[in-house]
């Protein structure tokens, strides 16, 4: 699993459309198929990219899912087997896309981030999932195996709700859907660690502390950066610029569209009380700081009428009659200890310490 903050190869030197692939993953990339319709269910997993072909014309719905964006070939196979622009294949292989909508006459392609957890680290892992569907076919690009659309494989496989009945347009709106329900144990996790972080700054704050609230910091820039412009994304999508969106699919798309702005708004409270937290911390600081202050200059302020007694019977004059006095030296203790005391006392009534 890759860190969410990584150094990627860059194609922006490139002339526009030129296919290079920007991952660190190596492996296999796994090719598989699920083909549909209320009535028709197929699913494997394909040795080549070009079985997927054979389903291009057929009236069934095609989902075609590639785990793995290190092989150019197979992804230049596909753009031109569904006539998708070069751009959009740049797109996908450059991992590193802002979440956008590209509508286009035959075929829409959306790219948005797949966030995970991981629970070892306590980090926020990242994956760009580009989605491209047209009017029988959906084609999905991940960076790597393993995702969050098992529920829907589970509903296409057993029958369950309309998916079955229903085009390319509902499966787009179910596994955006899946993404966007992720997000929300995500923000779960994230509402655990920062209830855990206030009741340390309440008990014992420490400079670990400030490195804690700063990370959570920079995961929730991270966190924003990848959810924020998705409301662009589902927003395009209901406004029926496309016919290849239905009707009844743009009602359940408004759906996630509100868990979307409900996804950004927790960000933002989320955020707000993290940055709160650095506050907090630093006024504790600053107060604790106040405090030791205060004692110190309560202890340096008695002690300089005493410096200033002392400083007084260790000159060496010889005409000073209380140097051969019996009872000086006590005396003048005494007279030290009486001014130290009412000191003291004085400062206590001013609730100076």
């Amino acid at each position: 699993m890759r860190p969410k903050f990584s150094k990627r190869v860059s194609s922006k030197t490139l002339p526009p459309g030129t296919l290079v692939s920007t991952t660190d993953r190596t492996g296999e990339v796994k090719v598989t198929i699920i083909d549909y319709n209320e009535s028709v269910f197929l699913e494997k997993q394909v040795r080549g990219v070009d079985e997927c072909f054979e389903l291009r014309d057929k009236p069934t719905v095609t989902w075609i899912n590639v785990d793995g964006l290190n092989s150019i070939d197979i992804v230049a196979k596909l753009g031109s087997c569904y006539q998708l622009h070069p751009l959009v294949l740049e797109d996908i292989l450059s991992i590193d896309q802002r979440p956008k909508l590209e509508i286009f006459e035959n075929y829409v392609s959306v790219v948005l981030k797949m966030l995970s957890y991981n629970e070892k680290n306590s980090g926020l892992e990242s994956e760009q999932v580009s989605l491209i569907f047209g009017k029988n076919f959906l084609i999905s690009f991940q960076e790597k195996e393993g995702d969050v659309f098992d529920l829907i494989r589970d509903r296409l496989r057993n029958a369950k709700g309309r998916i079955r009945k229903s085009g390319s347009d509902y499966l787009t709106y179910a596994l955006i859907d899946a993404i966007i329900d992720n997000y929300f144990s995500i923000l779960e996790k994230f509402g655990e660690r920062i209830a855990h972080i206030e009741e340390e700054l309440v008990k014992d704050p420490s400079p670990k502390t400030v490195q804690t609230i700063n990370g959570l910091k920079r995961e929730l820039i991270f966190l924003r950066k990848s959810v924020w412009p998705l409301r662009e994304v589902i927003s395009g999508l209901t406004r029926g610029d496309t016919t290849l969106v239905k009707k009844e699919t743009v009602l359940y798309l408004r759906d996630i569209y509100d868990h979307t702005i409900q996804v950004i708004d927790t960000i933002e409270t989320s955020r707000d009380m993290v940055s709160g937290m650095l506050d907090i911390y630093l006024t504790n600081a600053s107060n604790r700081m106040n405090e030791i202050m205060k004692i110190l200059t309560v202890i340096a302020t008695i002690f300089i009428p005493l410096t200033f007694i002392t400083g007084i019977y260790g000159m060496n004059f010889k005409n000073m009659p209380e140097l051969s006095w019996q009872w000086g030296y006590l005396t003048i203790v005494g007279l030290m200890f009486v001014m130290a005391t009412t000191m003291l006392i004085y400062f206590k009534k001013k609730n100076w310490y």
